[in-house]
């Protein structure tokens, strides 16, 4: 059983991250993606993550990635979390996300979501590197 992965960020981060995937993986990357315009009604959002969770079993995990702690989005991503997990889903949430994290979650979907959102975390740190400028010697 695979970690289901959505993706709810900033409008049109998620979209962007999405083609992001599908370019690196060269095929359709399975996840869905929640872009959260400048007006939305949080409420509605929330709806149709639920609508998304709710397609399927509470038997299958769920990993949300958000773009920013204590944004509209991350909001609407944690109230979704809050009630899918009353529901009886698993749904794990990590923010800061960035290209790395996307990608890790996409290739290691089949991991115990425990295990992936942690790895997903780590990824996402391994990705950030401080180079130093070539030297002029």
């Amino acid at each position: 059983m695979s970690t289901r992965i959505a993706l709810v960020m900033h409008d049109p981060l998620g979209s962007a991250f999405q083609a992001c995937a599908r370019h690196v993986l060269g095929r359709e990357p399975d996840l869905a993606v929640f872009d959260i315009a400048p007006d939305a009604d949080p409420p509605v959002q929330t709806g149709r993550i639920l609508d998304w969770v709710h397609t399927r079993g509470s038997d299958e995990p769920i990993l949300v990635l958000c773009d920013l702690y204590g944004a509209t989005p991350f909001n609407i991503a944690v109230e979704a979390q809050r009630q899918a997990q009353e529901d009886g889903h698993i749904v794990h949430l990590l923010t800061g996300t960035n290209a790395c994290m996307v990608l890790k979650a996409l290739t290691d979907q089949q991991e115990n979501p425990e295990s992936l959102s942690e790895r997903v975390r780590q990824g996402a740190l391994r990705g950030i590197v401080n180079t130093e400028p070539p030297c002029d010697c």
